[in-house]
């Protein structure tokens, strides 16, 4: 269970990095002119940009807690903090038709789920 939960959170975090990455330092008008990145248009530059740096920050707080072992809680509040965002992920991609990417926000909010289940859970760092 230790492993699957440590892959999990793993494979988000490398999500949240890129995502993170190309929204706070990609220009908008680039991120626009990607597949997937036209809802940026209708959003304003600090709003992606603080996008951006709530991704950054996620993917520090899956995975650095438990490694440094300080305030290893941190692990499963993030991941419910990422289903948050992936919800209004799915509702942004949905609203513009693109079901392809709803199904993959859908995804990250699974991994999501099992890791604030499982770190909540029965792969408590304090139990």
């Amino acid at each position: 269970m230790n492993l699957a939960l440590w892959i999990a959170a793993g494979l988000l975090a490398a999500v949240a990095l890129a995502g993170g990455i190309s929204k706070t330092f990609v220009p908008k008008e680039k991120l626009a002119a990607v597949h997937g990145g036209g809802w940026t248009e209708s959003a304003g530059v600090p709003f992606v940009k603080t996008l951006g740096i709530l991704e950054l920050l996620a993917a520090l707080g899956l995975i650095l807690p438990a490694l440094l072992g300080v305030a290893p809680v941190m692990v499963p509040v993030t991941a419910v903090c990422w289903v948050l965002l992936m919800v209004g992920a799915m509702i942004t991609h949905g609203r513009r038709g693109e079901f392809g990417f709803v199904l993959l926000n859908l995804t990250y909010l699974a991994l999501a789920a099992f890791v604030a289940w499982g770190r909540f859970g029965p792969g408590s760092f304090t139990g």
